[in-house]
């Protein structure tokens, strides 16, 4: 059986879901920062009006992925994100070196 010649990159991201969405059922629940780790008590967190979108690493009990996403809010240390796996909106809490924007934001 061949490949799609002419849109390869469909297909790519297709599976990419597909691969997602077994992770996600099968690996264990989505882990997030802590609120100790996250110091809501110490830290200021800004929100963006207009969420940004990221490349990020989450983790499905010990499985990590790469997922598409976009920033709700943050502190100096870390970042919360919501994204989109089969159907269902998740958010989480991750360190912020964990996040990569993907596309660089313009001067007003």
């Amino acid at each position: 059986m061949g490949t799609n010649k002419r849109y390869p990159h469909v297909y790519d991201k297709l599976m990419d879901q597909r691969i997602l969405e077994r992770i996600a059922r099968e690996d264990g629940p989505l882990q997030s920062l802590t609120r100790e780790e996250l110091e809501l008590d110490t830290e200021p967190v800004t929100r963006d009006p207009k969420p940004r979108a990221v490349k990020a690493w989450v983790r499905f009990g010990t499985t990590p992925v790469r997922v598409d996403a976009v920033v709700l809010e943050w502190t100096s240390q870390a970042v919360k994100i919501r994204f989109e796996v089969g159907g269902k909106t998740l958010e989480t809490a991750l360190w912020a070196s964990a996040v990569r924007e993907t596309r660089p934001r313009t001067q007003s």
